[in-house]
């Protein structure tokens, strides 16, 4: 990093499904913006809901990033709430707000007839500093001594 730029977070977006009480990860991806980060998660909304009684869309090409497995879901509630959620340009702003002031976003759906839980959430990570600070911890090992080399 160049020495006066303000460190820039990367953020991280998962889709978690939760049922019986285990959480079951349908695919997540990291990626440089909120704005790209929320249009992967309103692209998974939309594919797991228009799912919903038919075959999934096809892959989506762009950044190379795949997308999430699909669900069953029971009854038409959970993807209603997805697709509304992806639809409306309020939801999508107050996450781009939460997401540039550091907090995550967070949308849970529930599938009332089976206690289906969809969770699509995006956070803003400092992967730069986790790196750093790893790296910090664990010197390299071209600077370990082998015994007996």
């Amino acid at each position: 990093m160049r020495a006066g730029r303000a460190r820039v977070p990367d953020y991280v977006a998962a889709v978690t499904v939760t049922t019986g009480g285990r959480t079951l990860p349908l695919g997540g991806v990291a990626l440089p913006n909120r704005r790209l980060v929320l249009r992967w998660l309103r692209r998974q909304a939309l594919r797991l809901a228009d799912a919903h009684g038919r075959s999934l869309p096809p892959p989506a090409p762009w950044l190379g990033v795949r997308d999430v497995r699909p669900v069953a879901f029971h009854g038409s509630d959970a993807p209603a709430a997805l697709r509304a959620w992806a639809d409306d340009h309020g939801s999508q702003d107050h996450a781009l707000n939460a997401l540039e002031s550091g907090f995550p976003a967070l949308l849970t759906v529930v599938d009332p007839f089976v206690g289906l839980r969809v969770t699509l959430g995006a956070w803003p990570v400092d992967l730069w500093g986790w790196t750093a600070a790893a790296s910090a911890d664990h010197p390299s090992p071209r600077h370990l001594r082998t015994e007996g080399a």
